[in-house]
């Protein structure tokens, strides 16, 4: 187990660059399953989940190597269509290589994939635009076995606007013979990368970033070189941690467009924000004000993967909160721990009612999920004494190095590991 030592009473000020995207990162990992060329990802974070999705890639026969910063891959030798159970179990992206199997091999069996216990996140909305392309799908032994020798162009509609599912689609109408549009398609900003980096490619995708996608199958794709774009949950993270404890900074190389409703609350709690073409400035107040009312939802709304560390925020600031949780059903689970530090919070279904309080106490608490253990964090770095975050590994999923990246901004942060755990 790891764990992350957090002194907290800290003015946070200064500069730091922000790590480019693990929601972009991950998926684009997969899209290289799409071709025989060899595929470059610049600049790819050295965190767990890409860690378990190389591991993954090169169990289907994908050489995989970090070049410094950067990740080289060749997929010219894929040979395995089986994704291996234990490494699937480890990451919710797994799923994302259905679509870039079905469309190089025809055929891919999968497990139903782990990651985070922060809902029920179910899978049906992949299996049914994978279905509407024509690809047969049966489960045998505990795997999803899916048959797409008779892949075709077609029309998705989606009830839900599913990033995972979104991205699973267009992955796999890449190489399928005629068009395909996709309706009530997710507009997450990774979508949009993904589609840049395939169209580099060789694809005919446009749309992404909007609720329509329309794919142009094509007979083959090509190598390609790609920088994703920059993490807005990390950024949105570092924010909030210059914002939690009265501090002053600026982040480099982000992409404030994209980051649009996380700056609105900021401000809506008294920081001053200033945004430049790829950096953002943040001057918090003394004391955070309380935001009236936040709802998460698909972009461009609030992101649920900033919800926590709003949560965070909201219990130290003066007045009353109310946060509405509507994208993950269990995503409240820190809420005990925050509790725990002297939080004054009342939660009732999907809604949490948060009075702030003047300060927070360090104490032992355990990260639940990636997002809750990077709020954890935040509200350490504001109370009073030593707090302790225990399963640290869940924020390293989709955090490089959490605790470098807040110590360049003058936070005491350590990690350690417990041996005996």
């Amino acid at each position: 187990m790891r764990m992350l030592r957090v002194e907290g009473g800290r003015r946070l000020s200064g500069e730091t660059r922000v790590s480019r995207a693990k929601n972009a990162v991950l998926p684009i990992l997969a899209a290289s399953l799409l071709t025989d060329g060899e595929v470059t990802v610049k600049d790819v974070p050295r965190i767990d989940d890409v860690a378990h999705m190389l591991d993954i890639l090169r169990t289907l026969g994908c050489d995989a190597v970090w070049d410094q910063g950067d990740v080289r891959l060749s997929a010219a030798n894929l040979r395995d269509t089986a994704l291996p159970d234990a490494l699937a179990k480890t990451l919710r992206s797994s799923i994302f290589l259905m679509g870039p199997l079905l469309a190089r091999m025809r055929r891919a069996a999968v497990t139903y994939p782990g990651g985070c216990e922060i809902g029920l996140r179910p899978i049906d909305l992949h299996l049914q635009g994978l279905r509407a392309l024509g690809v047969a799908i049966r489960e045998e032994g505990g795997l999803i076995l899916c048959d797409g020798s008779r892949m075709h162009g077609s029309n998705v509609h989606f009830d839900y606007p599913s990033v995972g599912a979104t991205e699973n689609v267009m992955l796999a109408a890449v190489l399928a013979p005629g068009d395909t549009t996709i309706y009530n398609a997710a507009r997450e900003p990774e979508i949009a990368d993904l589609q840049a980096c395939v169209n580099k490619m060789g694809g005919r995708v446009r749309g992404a970033g909007t609720s329509t996608i329309e794919i142009e199958g094509v007979a083959a794709l090509h190598g390609v070189c790609h920088r994703p774009i920059p993490d807005r949950i990390v950024a949105g993270t570092l924010l909030a941690a210059l914002a939690i404890t009265g501090g002053e900074g600026r982040l480099l190389e982000t992409a404030p467009r994209e980051m649009s409703a996380v700056l609105e609350a900021l401000r809506e709690m008294g920081c001053r924000v200033h945004v430049g073409r790829d950096s953002v400035a943040l001057r918090a107040p003394e004391r955070l004000r309380a935001f009236r009312s936040l709802q998460t939802s698909p972009h461009p709304g609030f992101p649920t993967d900033m919800q926590a560390q709003m949560l965070a925020l909201a219990s130290i600031a003066q007045g009353t909160s109310v946060l509405t949780e509507n994208v993950f059903e269990n995503r409240l689970n820190h809420v005990q721990d925050l509790r725990r530090m002297g939080a004054d919070i009342v939660v009732s279904g999907r809604v949490a009612v948060v009075r702030g309080v003047e300060k927070l106490s360090g104490a032992r608490v355990s990260a639940h999920d990636l997002r809750a253990g990077a709020a954890l964090v935040l509200a350490g770095l504001c109370a009073q004494g030593e707090t302790v975050v225990e399963h640290a590994e869940r924020i390293d999923r989709g955090y490089e190095r959490l605790e470098e990246q807040l110590g360049a901004l003058g936070a005491l942060v350590s990690k350690e590991t417990d041996e005996t755990v």
